[in-house]
């Protein structure tokens, strides 16, 4: 049986999980990044605090485009902390404020998302589901360009 956009059921369920997983650890990510935009220090203070507060933003556009993504699928996206804890795959960092140690961070993290968002696409292709493909693609060429830039900016 197939739901209101034409997706398997099972499938969609199936997907809206794994989405709401993937939500999860965008927000534990996104509150890294928050800390490390407050908490930075050092010679690169400024070049840090301007970069983290880019990838806050963007990581709560993609935050939103989840949960949206989530309710087209037929799902319910998380929304409590507690959830996010529980369901995320990204952990919590604690006070960091080095410019190495927030750097690694959040390279770890971005291949952590890149991982789920891969097997998540394989997921989506399986179904058909084009809506999500094309968002996780997206996200997949960008984060890998980040990737790329931090390891740069840490040789």
């Amino acid at each position: 049986m197939k739901n209101f956009i034409g997706i398997e059921s099972q499938q969609a369920e199936t997907l809206a999980q794994e989405l709401n997983t993937l939500l999860a650890s965008f927000q534990l990510h996104y509150q890294s990044l928050r800390g490390f935009h407050w908490n930075i220090t050092g010679r690169k203070f400024f070049e840090l605090h301007l970069k983290f507060e880019e990838y806050y933003n963007d990581a709560l556009l993609k935050i939103d485009e989840i949960a949206e993504r989530i309710l087209a699928l037929g799902g319910k996206p998380l929304h409590t902390f507690s959830q996010y804890l529980q369901h995320s795959f990204i952990t919590e960092n604690g006070y960091v404020s080095t410019e190495k140690e927030s750097v690694e961070l959040v390279a770890a993290h971005l291949s952590a998302l890149l991982a789920a968002e891969r097997k998540l696409m394989r997921l989506a292709a399986d179904a058909s589901d084009e809506g999500t493909t094309s968002l996780l693609s997206e996200y997949i060429k960008q984060q890998e360009k980040t990737l790329w830039m931090l390891r740069a900016w840490s040789e």
